[in-house]
Order: structure tokens, then sequence, then C-alpha cells
């Protein structure tokens, strides 16, 4: 445990998979000890050295403050953290007018209400130890994509969340950062899939008919897009909870980037380029 006590601690969100179980691994061997916090499946974590799971909802205020409090009450947080890093997220996906409202709701709750309440509770921690928030976010926040919006959304929500409270905290010289990593190898898309695909099921069979064209173009989108490694996005977080000036935007993968570099562009070129990268000015509109 002394050993412990005078590493450089972090907490994060969604330590149980993909992307968090990577940046677990790679947090531990640039010498932190790492809080992981998880909401069901601890995988391989518990067998690590230098990490302690943490069981929390980010989606339930009570479970982010019992979380903070087990924090706080470990020798190992004695001096606060170093990072905060909100990495848990989900994509929901599909037509808007036929995502459900639950499905809807528990896009923010996850990426947008969740970061919120971790912060808050933590903030003490991140205060004493002298350290940083870090929030995934997604290159979707800046330039929306059709078939995306609830994620687009969400993460534009957490983004600006992130901007305001950058300038509330520069009194305490505690940076905000966001990391917008592009598409990567991990189940996330896959569960996204799933969940449109039960969502479409118990859809009304007229309105789902209107979307049949749109919902056929984003398949041929989906199958076509390249996902990068993980060690990429990894990478990208611990420069930015190890850099001694850190950026306020970190982006991982060349796709995030052009889709930053769309951001830029006037409001009608950048939608007739996103219209035809997904193949929507083809699509005929069902009947009603």
């Amino acid at each position: 445990m002394s050993e412990n006590r005078h590493k450089r601690a972090v907490f994060l969100t969604g330590a149980a998979g993909g992307i968090g179980e990577a940046l677990v691994r790679e947090l531990i061997e640039s010498g932190y000890l790492v809080f992981a916090g998880v909401r069901r499946s601890r995988g391989a974590l518990d067998a690590l050295p230098h990490v302690v799971t943490v069981p929390v909802d980010v989606t339930d205020p009570d479970s982010v403050e019992d979380a903070a409090k087990e924090v706080s009450d470990h020798p190992a947080a004695a001096h606060g953290l170093h990072a905060l890093i909100n990495n848990a997220g989900v994509i929901v996906q599909g037509p808007l007018e036929l995502v459900p409202p639950a499905e809807l709701r528990r896009q923010f709750e996850v990426n947008t209400f969740g970061p919120t309440h971790v912060t808050r509770s933590f903030l003490p921690l991140v205060r004493s130890g002298g350290g940083r928030v870090v929030n995934v976010s997604a290159p979707t926040a800046r330039t929306p994509l059709p078939m995306l919006a609830p994620i687009s959304a969400s993460k534009a929500a957490l983004q600006a969340l992130s901007d305001a409270q950058r300038l509330e905290l520069a009194a305490w010289n505690i940076p905000v950062i966001v990391v917008e990593p592009g598409a990567t190898e991990t189940s996330i898309f896959a569960s996204a899939d799933a969940a449109a695909k039960a969502a479409a099921g118990s859809a009304d069979p007229d309105l789902l008919a209107l979307y049949a064209g749109h919902r056929a173009a984003f398949a041929e989108v989906m199958a076509r897009q390249k996902n990068g490694p993980v060690d990429r996005v990894v990478r990208t977080i611990v420069a930015a909870v190890e850099a001694r000036r850190p950026k306020r935007r970190y982006v991982a993968g060349s796709d995030a980037r052009a889709l930053g570099m769309l951001s830029r562009l006037p409001a009608g070129l950048r939608e007739r380029l996103i219209t035809s990268s997904f193949k929507l000015g083809k699509v005929s509109a069902g009947a009603a």
C-alpha cells in the first residue's frame, strides 16, 4: 500500500471494456494508480496491479456520490486525483423520428448527465490533487451526422458544458480537456446497431417504411467504415492526462480530423458533402 500511496491517482468511468480497459492498462504502464469505474462486469481488471475497481452507475447521482466517497476514503487518494476521465459512453442511432423516447433519454443520461454528475462529485479530489478533467467526446459533436442525431446532440452538449466549466475552474488552474476519438475498433458500434434493430422491431411498420431508403444507405456507410485501433485513442487520452500544458481539444484519427474540418465549412456546402457521403441524395422518401 505504501507504494500505491505515492503513485499519482486517476479515476475513469467505463473502465471494463473497449477503450476503457485498454486505457487502464496504459495508465498503469505510465506509472499511475487507477481507480477504475465499472457498472457491471470488471473483466480482467481485478487481476491487474495498481488498479482499484469502483462500482458506479454514471446515470445515478447517488451511485456517483458513493463512488466518490469510496475513492476519497482510499489511502491511495490521500493527495487527490491527478486526472478525472469521463470515458463511459453509448451510441444511439437511427432516424430521429424512430428513436424511442427511452433510448433518447438513455443517450443523454450516459453521455451528458453522467459526466456532469461525476465531475461534480469528484471535483474536490481533483482540486486537492491539482488535477484535470478529461471528457471523451466525439467528432459528431462539431459536425452532426444523419442517423446519428442522438450521439451528436449529447456530445455537443458535453462539449458546451466542458467549454463553460473550463472557464469556471480556471481560478483553481484545473484544465478541462475534450478528446474526440474517431471510429474505433470496439463493441460500441455493434451494441448501437443491435439497439437500433431492437427499436425498429417495435416501431410502427408504416413509419419504418418511410425510412427504408435512409436505413439501407446508412447500413452501407457503416459497412464501409474503417475503424481505427484502440491504441490510437488511448495514446491520445494519456497525452491529455500527462501534458504539462494540455490543449483544450485533442483529436484522434483521420476521420475525426476530417469531421473537424467539415465543421468549418459553410453550412450549405457541409450539408451537401454529408448528403453525398451518406448517399442520401439518391434516397426516395417512403410513401406516407
